[in-house]
C-alpha cells in the first residue's frame, strides 16, 4: 500500500510544472553569468574569481563574462588572466557586450585569455598600450621605463594568445600601435571566436564547442546572473579618485576641527574614518607619493598663513601645492581612472576658501580686546529685579544678583545692557532692540 502511494505521488510531482522545470533544468545544465562595467580594479578581480568560484561550486557548463571596460591597472589584469589560464576545469567566456561597448587596453588582455571571445555587433577591441605614469625622474629615465613597460606587456600578450591560439602578430600591435579593431574584422584575423548578437544567439553558437575536452551544452541552459555583493559596490565607489580627493579633503577639515575644537568629537571621528577610508583605498590603488607629501605642504601653508599673515602669500603657495599635489595623487593610475579638472578647480578652490576663513578668523581672534572675569560682562544683557536709579537698583545675570545704578530710572521687569563694572556694582542702561547681546 505504501509503494503504491509513493508510486502515485512520483507521478503527480512529475506532472506539476515546478517539478518538470527542476528537472529540465537538471539536464540542461546551468550557466553563471557575471557583468564587469567600467574600470578593471582589484575589485574586478575578485568579482571575477568569486564568479569562477561559484561556477566550479555549482559545476556549471561555462562562465559567462559580459565585458564592457576602458582599461584599468595592469596587475588586476594580470590576476584576472591568470585565473583565466588556470581554470582548466571550468570554461570562461568573455563576451563583449551590448552594443556600443569596447574591450579596451586591460580588457583587450582578458578578453584573449578567455576560452572562448565573443562580441557582439558595433563592438571594438584593443587600444592595448600601457601608460607609464607618476615618475618625477627625468626624461631619459622615464623613457627607459616607458620601453621596458612596453616590451613586457607586448610579450605578455603575445604569450597569452599564443597559449589561446589567436592572433599573437595582431595583439603585439595592439600593445606597441595601439591598434583597434571592430567586432567583424576581430573575428576575421581570429582575434575573437565569433559575433553573437544577444545571449540567447551566444548559448546557441556556443553549444557543442569543445573547451579543454569538454563539449559544452549551453543551447538550453539555464543563465544564473551573479551580481557584485555588497561589499564589491561600496569599495568601488571608494576606489574612484573624485571620493578619494573628497575623502582626503574631509580628513584635512575633520581633524584641523578637533584640533582648534578640543572635545567636538563629531569632526575628529569624521575625520579619523575618512583617514582610514584613505588608507584603504592607497592599498588598493597605487596613489602617487609625492602627491600625498604636496597635499601636506599645502595644509602647512594655510595654517601658517593664520599665524603668521603674508598677506595671501602662504595662501597662494598653499593653493598651487594642493591642486599639483592632487593632481599627481592620481598619476599612477590609468587615464581612464585620472581625475579630471571639473573635480581638481572647485576642490582647490573650496580648500582655499575654508583655509581663508580660518586665517581670518585666527587674525581677529588675536586683534580682539580679551575679557577676563567681570570685564567680560560688559554688553551682556541683563533683568532688572528691584528698580534701578542713579542711586541704587539690583539687576539679575548669569544666575547672580548684583547691584545696579544707571542714569536712568529702570523700572522692575525690564531688561538692561551692562556698561562698565565697578567693583561689585554694574553701570547699566536701558536695551535697545537695536543693542548687541
Amino acid at each position: 500500500m505504501m509503494r503504491l502511494i509513493i508510486f502515485f505521488l512520483i507521478i503527480f510531482l512529475s506532472g506539476t510544472p515546478a517539478f518538470t522545470q527542476s528537472i529540465a533544468q537538471d539536464s540542461a545544465g546551468q550557466i553563471i553569468l557575471i557583468q564587469v562595467k567600467g574600470v578593471i580594479s582589484p575589485l574586478t578581480a575578485n568579482y571575477i574569481k568569486r564568479g569562477l568560484k561559484t561556477a566550479r561550486k555549482n559545476k556549471c557548463e561555462a562562465l559567462i563574462i559580459e565585458m564592457d571596460t576602458p582599461g584599468g591597472l595592469l596587475d588586476s589584469t594580470k590576476e584576472i588572466v591568470q585565473a583565466f589560464l588556470d581554470s582548466d576545469d571550468m570554461p570562461v567566456v568573455v563576451y563583449v557586450s551590448p552594443q556600443g561597448a569596447s574591450a579596451a587596453s586591460a580588457g583587450t588582455f582578458i578578453a584573449m585569455a578567455a576560452h572562448i571571445a565573443a562580441m557582439a555587433p558595433a563592438t571594438n577591441i584593443g587600444a592595448a598600450s600601457p601608460v607609464q605614469m607618476g615618475g618625477g625622474g627625468n626624461v631619459q629615465t622615464d623613457s627607459v621605463m616607458q620601453k621596458k613597460l612596453f616590451n613586457y606587456t607586448q610579450s605578455y600578450i603575445h604569450s597569452i594568445a599564443d597559449r589561446r591560439g589567436r592572433n599573437a602578430a595582431w595583439a603585439v600591435t595592439a600593445v606597441k600601435d595601439g591598434s583597434s579593431i571592430t567586432a567583424d574584422k576581430a573575428v576575421e584575423l581570429n582575434v575573437v571566436d565569433f559575433i553573437a548578437k544577444n545571449r540567447k544567439d551566444l548559448l546557441n553558437k556556443l553549444d557543442g564547442r569543445t573547451v579543454e575536452g569538454k563539449i559544452l551544452q549551453t543551447q538550453r541552459a539555464h543563465i544564473q546572473e551573479l551580481p557584485p555583493n555588497r561589499a564589491e559596490k561600496w569599495l568601488s565607489i571608494l576606489i574612484r579618485p573624485e571620493v578619494i580627493l573628497i575623502l582626503t579633503m574631509l580628513t584635512i577639515y575633520g581633524i584641523i576641527g578637533e584640533v582648534t575644537n578640543p572635545g567636538a568629537i563629531i569632526p575628529g571621528v569624521a575625520g579619523v574614518i575618512s583617514l582610514i577610508l584613505v588608507l584603504f583605498a592607497s592599498a588598493v590603488i597605487p596613489l602617487n607619493t609625492a602627491g600625498f607629501i604636496l597635499i601636506l605642504l599645502a595644509v602647512g601653508l594655510f595654517v601658517a598663513e593664520a599665524f603668521t599673515p603674508s598677506f595671501g602669500v602662504l595662501i597662494a603657495g598653499g593653493a598651487i601645492a594642493f591642486f599639483l599635489g592632487a593632481l599627481m595623487l592620481f598619476q599612477d593610475l590609468p587615464e581612464s581612472m585620472s581625475i579630471s579638472f571639473a573635480w581638481l578647480i572647485p576642490s582647490t578652490i573650496v580648500m582655499v576658501l575654508f583655509f581663508i576663513w580660518i586665517a581670518f578668523e585666527g587674525i581677529r581672534v588675536q586683534f580682539k580686546t580679551s575679557y577676563t572675569g567681570n570685564q567680560a560682562m560688559i554688553g551682556k544683557v541683563a533683568k532688572v529685579v528691584d528698580e534701578v536709579s542713579p542711586h541704587k537698583g539690583r539687576v539679575f545675570v548669569r544666575g547672580e544678583y548684583w547691584n545696579a545704578i544707571s542714569d536712568e530710572k529702570l523700572k522692575k521687569g525690564e531688561e538692561c545692557i551692562i556698561l562698565e563694572v565697578e567693583d561689585l556694582t554694574l553701570k547699566v542702561a536701558k536695551f535697545l532692540s537695536e543693542d548687541k547681546a
